[in-house]
């Protein structure tokens, strides 16, 4: 199991929670970016830095990431090539990207795209806040938790 990072966009305080969650759990962790990333201080930390480019760092998340592990991104068609695959994805503000929803947020996110295009709407989402980074750190653990426990080879006696 390790812990995709779209690292680009990601904020640096939820990196941080990952790296603190990693290190309590013992999992490996994978950044992705199109750019150097600063060093990390965990052995279980790796970074990638992918060639420049659309997509380029979610392509390559989604052709490494397996059904065993966690991504963890802002980019809906990636968390929709995460969940067709089988893996969880998981959001910065920490809203889980599910079979159910998934497909509706893409939807949603084109509607909103096609109407800043026509200049019908502007801005984008709300800034990150201290709320967003509790419910990140409470849906991490969640998730973390129920994984873990779905990979641990089960004891018969």
């Amino acid at each position: 199991m390790t812990i995709w990072i779209d690292a680009d966009a990601c904020p640096r305080v939820i990196k941080e929670i990952v790296f603190r969650a990693s290190e309590r759990l013992n999992l490996p962790v994978m950044l992705v970016a199109n750019k150097p990333l600063s060093k990390h201080h965990s052995r279980l930390v790796s970074s990638v830095v992918v060639d420049a480019g659309p997509d380029v760092a979610d392509d390559y998340i989604a052709e490494q990431a397996t059904a065993q592990d966690l991504v963890i991104t802002a980019d809906i068609p990636l968390a929709a090539r995460i969940v067709a695959k089988g893996a969880t994805g998981i959001d910065p503000r920490g809203e889980l990207y599910i079979e159910d929803n998934v497909g509706e947020r893409l939807s949603m996110r084109d509607l909103m795209q096609s109407l800043r295009t026509e200049g019908l709407v502007q801005g984008g989402p709300a800034q990150f806040g201290m709320t967003d980074r509790q419910r990140f750190a409470s849906s991490l653990d969640r998730v973390l938790t129920r994984m873990v426990r779905e990979t641990k080879p089960k004891t018969t006696g």
